[in-house]
């Protein structure tokens, strides 16, 4: 387990001391991991006392609205002016699950601007320096484990009651895929452990971030595997892609495609996918391996993003049909060959 440094704790803690209003920020399109992390500090800083809300650029997933104090998720989009104001007067700005601004869209420049000192718990690579503190573990494998370590190393774990449990280790479960990938970390299951003790249903959480979906969630997905997948078995890759017209015909919401990209990677010689869905402005990419194939080289290269070596993403500006041919320059004879000579690649 990394240590974190003593002296920025410190700071923190003064922070934390001198503050009443605390202002909580994470990225677009906010996955489990991004609320969990968030709502579990939210409400952790509750128990302390304080104000603190919970900023997000854009509408998060209604598959998610179970998380404890949810509903007080205030969406920068929605009143953005609003929103300025709560980060311009706030004592304290978090940033959690996102290493640069470009990160937090239309929400960026009131962060930027806000004379708050800001905080980031993150736990992606090269995190950019616009936070007085940064929190940044990139061999941790989720903001909500990086949370619970902060939240431990403040000696607040007193402050982590059932609600905080429930928020931090449904932010732990979703980006592990349920402790499938990136859960090696004897530390996960410690904290595991520690926030069962408090009151987490891991039964409970399993079942309504794996094992929920309504009706159009699941014929899109079918439809997606049966219709959009394309498969090169010799070039080790899978692509699927969904355009705005196939969306709107299912009913598309927020969510309903997350881990769709995945699915691919259980074909045995299926070594990374790729899955493009088409937002209004950009093309959504989202990208996973296995072994030690570099998803984050690969979209901080093409796709203007980054992200974990198994699992990453970014966004493309440009059509669908210009994102599929950059997608498809990629399936050249040097990827197979890395694929074949790399041992740590499954096949």
């Amino acid at each position: 387990m990394q240590l974190l440094n003593k002296s920025d704790i410190a700071r923190l803690r003064q922070l934390l001391d001198q503050a009443s209003n605390v202002v909580i920020t994470t990225h677009m399109s906010p996955d489990g991991d991004a609320l969990g992390s968030s709502l579990g500090l939210a409400n952790a800083l509750y128990a302390m006392g304080k104000d603190a809300k919970v900023i997000v650029p854009d509408h998060p997933s209604q598959q998610l609205s179970f998380l404890p104090n949810f509903k007080y998720i205030e969406i920068f989009c929605s009143n953005p002016e609003f929103s300025t104001k709560q980060i311009a007067q706030a004592d304290i700005v978090f940033c959690l699950d996102y290493n640069a601004l470009s990160r937090i869209d239309r929400m960026a420049k009131a962060v930027e601007e806000s004379p708050a000192p800001k905080v980031m718990i993150d736990h992606h690579l090269d995190p950019q320096p616009f936070c007085d503190i940064t929190f940044s573990q990139s061999d941790c494998s989720s903001a909500s484990l990086l949370t619970f370590k902060v939240l431990c190393a403040l000696e607040l774990a007193d402050a982590i009651d059932r609600d905080v449990a429930q928020c931090l280790l449904a932010g732990m479960m979703t980006d592990t895929g349920n402790f499938s990938f990136n859960a090696n970390d004897p530390y996960i299951y410690k904290a595991t452990a520690e926030l069962v003790s408090r009151g987490a249903d891991k039964d409970r959480l399993t079942k309504l971030l794996f094992d929920t979906f309504s009706a159009d969630c699941l014929r899109l997905n079918a439809y997606a595997i049966s219709n959009k997948m394309d498969v090169w078995e010799n070039r080790g890759a899978a692509l699927i892609t969904l355009n705005r017209k196939e969306l709107n015909e299912h009913h598309y919401r927020p969510g309903y495609t997350e881990g769709l990209v995945n699915k691919p990677l259980a074909i045995p010689r299926v070594v990374y996918s790729v899955f493009l869905r088409e937002e209004t402005e950009y093309i959504k990419v989202s990208m996973r391996s296995k072994g030690d194939f570099p998803c984050d080289v690969i979209c901080a290269k093409y796709f203007n993003g980054g992200g974990h070596r198994n699992a990453a993403g970014g966004e493309f500006r440009g059509s669908m049909e210009q994102c599929v041919i950059v997608f498809k320059s990629l399936l050249d004879p040097n990827y197979e060959n890395y694929i074949k000579n790399n041992r740590n690649i499954p096949i």
